[in-house]
């Protein structure tokens, strides 16, 4: 389990700690309207980041490859979507990746952004695949039908979900999208399936010893967490960067947290 543990962790320090750009883009920002769906904030804007190379395609007549932002910073995204720039060169394609409204740099409320229902309201699929089609509209003025200049969307997870709706949603715009695990269909599971698979690797890929520890360390780090002495412990064990100061800190932040990494675990 500590091996486990470990290569976990290291895992996802590589993914989300890269201490230098593999690939060079462009930088920018498009105002876009707040709710695209209604007149009381018609003239409510914010500014939507997004990045751009053109170097494959200089002139702007081939094909363009948009990378439907989720939740996460879309430098992260575009830092890790090798992919899309493998083919870039080969189809003489720009590339253009959207960050996703409330992540990252596009925040519609700034630092208040999290603080309200009411800014909350906006976080919703429908307005940042809207958000993705005006600026669509306005990077590729020209483009009146796909054939003019394919627009091909990109994502995985959610932002796989994103694509395929955006093509679905916005026809005319997307020629075709490439939706790499995208759980499209999840709205009508079990919520429980999903950790039920991942509960089952770990006893098909090592034993089901495994997956009863890691159900059996719930309660152990629980109980630690209920004294003073116990968060001292995990402190020491586990060399936290922000020690633990509350029960809340183990059972919230670092549940939340060792979730990730045997999720991550079970699908590499």
């Amino acid at each position: 389990m500590g091996f486990l543990l470990i290569l976990g962790l290291a895992i996802l320090a590589l993914l989300t700690g890269q201490s230098s750009a593999k690939y060079e883009y462009q930088t920018k920002y498009l105002d876009v309207p707040l709710d695209h769906f209604s007149y009381v904030n018609e003239s409510v804007t914010f500014k939507l980041r997004y990045l751009t190379n053109d170097t494959y395609n200089p002139d702007g007549s081939g094909p363009i490859l948009f990378y439907t932002g989720n939740e996460g910073d879309i430098e992260l995204f575009a830092q890790n979507t090798g992919f899309m720039w493998e083919l870039a060169p080969k189809l003489k394609a720009s590339l253009v990746f959207a960050e996703h409204r409330f992540y990252g740099k596009t925040l519609p409320f700034g630092n208040a952004s999290y603080e309200s229902p009411r800014h909350l309201g906006y976080l919703t699929s429908e307005q940042a695949l809207a958000d993705f089609a005006y600026l669509l509209a306005q990077i590729n003025p020209s483009n009146r039908t796909v054939r003019a200049r394919p627009v091909v969307a990109f994502g995985g997870s959610y932002g796989g979900m994103l694509a395929a709706w955006f093509r679905m949603k916005y026809p005319h715009m997307v020629a075709g999208a490439i939706a790499a695990s995208a759980p499209i269909r999840q709205f009508d599971t079990d919520c429980g399936v999903f950790n039920q698979i991942l509960t089952s690797v770990f006893s098909v890929a090592y034993t089901k010893e495994c997956s009863l520890n890691i159900g059996r360390s719930w309660d152990v780090l629980k109980n630690y967490s209920s004294s003073a002495d116990g968060l001292k412990t995990l402190n020491e064990k586990f060399k936290f960067c922000t020690n633990l100061t509350k029960a809340e800190d183990v059972t919230g932040t670092f549940f939340d947290y060792l979730i990730d990494v045997y999720g991550n675990l079970a699908m590499i």
